[in-house]
């Protein structure tokens, strides 16, 4: 953890509200674009969204301080669309249904770039929700695989272990879709 996350652990521990905004202005890309593609719907997505800052605002007096605001924040986001699946018995096989609300990657792309992007995440659509999770927490917001375990509540061989076989499924998914 570096110096500027732990003084704005510090900060939001004591209630500053500035430093709420720095840590919802850097975090609130991911996680929305995370919550948008495990929900597969903006308006779910926004609910979530709006629910995971909210838990931060009254965590943020009790919050250690030596916290990982990223994964702390990712495992709340996972945890609010986990619990609405829950209740809600949602069909999350919509994922990523929505192509053109969430952009993936910044800049433009060679069309052969786009076009491979659509293809892994048709075939996104397709693993199961808990290697989705995996995928989109590594591969996309780019977590380290020990924050990642912490988040998902899994050993660090048990991750190492699904992620090489989500990838392996991700990758003939892709093959599969291509023909």
């Amino acid at each position: 953890m570096d110096e500027a996350e732990e003084r704005l652990i510090s900060e939001l521990r004591s209630g500053s509200t500035q430093a709420f905004d720095a840590v919802y202005a850097r975090y609130r890309v991911p996680v929305f674009t995370f919550l948008f593609r495990l929900a597969g719907n903006r308006q779910l997505a926004d609910d979530l969204f709006q629910n995971t800052w909210l838990k931060l605002a009254r965590a943020a007096p009790r919050l250690r301080p030596d916290t990982n605001l990223q994964a702390w924040l990712f495992s709340v986001a996972r945890n609010e669309h986990r619990s609405h699946r829950r209740w809600h018995r949602m069909d999350v096989r919509r994922l990523l249904a929505a192509e053109t609300e969430v952009t993936v990657a910044k800049g433009e792309q060679p069309q052969e770039q786009r076009n491979a992007l659509r293809t892994a995440e048709r075939a996104l659509a397709h693993v199961s929700s808990s290697d989705r999770e995996l995928l989109l927490l590594v591969a996309v917001e780019g977590l380290e695989l020990q924050a990642t375990a912490r988040i998902l509540g899994v050993s660090y061989p048990a991750l190492r272990q699904r992620l090489a076989r989500a990838r392996a499924q991700l990758a003939a998914l892709m093959k599969e879709l291509e023909r």
